[in-house]
């Protein structure tokens, strides 16, 4: 079920578990996931994108890659006849490569890129590190640690599985948008937890700006 919601009611929580949320009345949509939202709002704030319409699916789509591109299909589907152009802000997340094809073949344009850290982090430099023993976390991804790893991957429950997870991984990388303390220290935290080292990296939005400056 579609909830609309004020700018200042999205976040991260609000986001997690419902359905299509929309703001904005630009003529261009961009479809999200719900990890995005915060970041795609101060983008538009800052960059003067009121042509823009941001509505976003649930971010715990991650946990099920597969039903991201039904789900992406859908909204197009529900909102192309309401708008000029569509923009979908998701990288392939795991689909495959599903999900680009089936922005081609409904002529929606998404972030040419394989997910969200490599277009924060810029994804050809993300590509060519090939950091295969690295952790990635984001903004969002620090703030919802225990929601979308932590009891995911039940270490809430049985904290002994945490090296057959992690036990191939050297350091946990945080890929920051914004220069909050508080998150660096809740990222650190998430690093000690998983006994990890702590690599942060200040990446801001990356392409995502860009992206969103298309039809501008």
């Amino acid at each position: 079920m579609s909830q609309d919601l004020k700018p200042r009611d999205i976040t991260d929580d609000s986001l997690r578990d419902q359905g299509l949320s929309s703001v904005g009345a630009g003529k261009t949509l961009v479809i999200a996931c719900g990890a995005l939202a915060r970041e795609i709002l101060a983008i538009i704030d800052a960059n003067g994108l009121e042509h823009l319409t941001l509505t976003c699916l649930p971010a715990i789509l991650h946990n099920t890659p597969h039903d991201i591109p039904k789900a992406v299909e859908d909204a197009v589907n529900k909102h192309k006849d309401d708008y000029d152009h569509i923009l979908v802000a998701y990288g392939d997340c795991g689909t495959g490569g599903q999900l680009q094809s089936v922005c081609a073949r409904l002529g929606v344009e998404m972030i040419d890129s394989p997910h969200c850290y490599a277009f924060f982090d810029g994804t050809t430099q993300f590509l060519e590190r090939g950091e295969v023993t690295s952790f990635f976390l984001t903004d969002f991804l620090a703030r919802q640690f225990d929601a979308f790893v932590w009891k995911p991957l039940g270490l809430d429950r049985y904290p002994d599985l945490r090296d057959m997870y992690f036990g191939n991984y050297e350091t946990l990388v945080y890929l920051a948008q914004t220069d909050d303390p508080a998150l660096v220290q809740t990222a650190k935290d998430c690093a000690a937890r998983l006994g990890l080292k702590f690599d942060l990296r200040q990446t801001g939005y990356g392409e995502l700006t860009g992206f969103l400056g298309k039809r501008a």
